[in-house]
């Protein structure tokens, strides 16, 4: 994960979050966290890296539910309902 380009940078942001809530955050949740983080990235450049996190790093993120990311990694510390 480059820090180097803005989709590293806000890739980056998001795996941060997502390791400071491990109940995970909703997609509008985490894309305005991203937004808030950094005004100068572009909404669609943010909502594109969010929709493609699962994809991109499926051994770090999933979503046990429509719309909600978590962390792999705290798949088994809450249960699902």
């Amino acid at each position: 994960m480059g820090k180097s380009t803005v989709t590293g940078r806000i890739n980056a942001i998001a795996m941060d979050l997502l390791e400071q809530h491990p109940e995970g955050l909703r997609w509008s949740e985490l894309l305005s966290k991203i937004e808030e983080s950094d005004p100068t990235f572009h909404p669609k450049t943010v909502n594109g890296c969010v929709w493609k996190l699962v994809e991109k790093y499926p051994e770090k993120v999933y979503k046990p539910s429509k719309g909600l990311f978590r962390l792999v990694k705290y798949k088994s510390t809450i249960p699902q309902s």
